[in-house]
């Protein structure tokens, strides 16, 4: 977790060696020679700090007591995820994919799925910010919530057979 302390416009004569030490460069031409885009184009100096406090998806993933209301609001939310979709329902899809198949890398998954690559990596991401899956080195996991979200779903299915 980063926070984004400040954000500066900046001529090129305003970088520092300290600057761009700090942005990984062993010199300020260095740093200048790496820019990209129009140089017409204004340039900015950002200043992140790390923060020690988890990231919240974190916390949220390791969760495995769902309430009814819980269950419900996740529901109706994949739900709508679902439906406003032009490729139609996914999330659950995904979901069993990644459960069944963890660590296994979004370029076997995507393609098996009839995905794009990045447009099955940016879905997912959707999917961890509910908590729902926890990215690896390689490939993803079901989370904790993601785990009890599935089970209580086939179980509300089984109910209904």
């Amino acid at each position: 977790m980063v926070l984004a302390e400040s954000i500066d416009e900046v001529g090129t004569g305003d970088i520092t060696a300290a600057d761009a030490r700090d942005a990984g460069f062993s010199s300020v031409p260095a740093l200048v020679t790496d820019l990209r885009g129009d140089p017409d184009l204004p340039l900015y100096r950002i200043r992140f700090r790390a923060l020690d406090t988890p990231d919240p998806r974190s916390e949220l993933a390791a969760t495995t007591d769902l309430t009814d209301e819980e269950t419900r609001a996740l529901t109706t939310r994949l739900d709508r995820m679902d439906a406003r979709s032009k490729r139609g329902p996914w999330t659950r899809a995904v979901l069993t994919t990644i459960a069944e198949r963890p660590a296994v890398s979004s370029a076997i998954l995507a393609p098996e799925l009839d995905w794009h690559r990045p447009d099955f990596k940016l879905h997912v991401r959707r999917l961890k910010e509910l908590g729902l899956t926890i990215s690896l080195d390689v490939g993803y996991r079901i989370s904790p919530r993601g785990a009890a979200f599935l089970a209580r779903e086939a179980n509300t299915d089984e109910t209904r057979s």
